[in-house]
């Protein structure tokens, strides 16, 4: 089992530029493909991006293609996700979820095996 905390969120202009980190407690992340959501004030959570255990191959909603990286370094137990051209309406709690030996686009449907408490972000236009 890994336990997931988000950091990184903040405020920002359009146009700017964030970089959330998501670091793993626990044994095996290596293991886990990774997703980014986001929940916007009075909508659903969304998938946002999701990197695979197996070989780092990535999958994006199509609000974060061409904008969004999502990147992961095993050996510090971390998913990032780099977020440039930033809109408002990127705003929103963004949070890492986890899932044993998924597939990348299997990220998309649950269950997960962990998820992080969140981090905002906040895009002024």
């Amino acid at each position: 089992q890994v336990q997931l905390v988000e950091s990184g969120g903040g405020l920002e202009q359009a146009g700017g530029s964030l970089r959330l980190s998501c670091v793993a407690s626990g044994r095996a992340f290596s293991s886990y493909a990774v997703g980014w959501f986001r929940q916007a004030p009075g909508k659903e959570r969304e998938f946002v991006a999701g990197i695979s255990w197996a070989d780092g191959s990535t999958y994006y909603a199509d609000s974060a293609k061409g904008r969004f990286t999502i990147s992961r370094d095993d050996g510090k137990n971390t998913v990032y996700l780099q977020m440039n051209s930033l809109k408002p309406d990127d705003t929103g709690v963004y949070y890492c979820a986890a899932k044993y030996r998924s597939a990348t686009q299997a990220l998309l449907v649950p269950p997960y095996s962990a998820w992080g408490q969140g981090t905002q972000v906040t895009v002024s236009s």
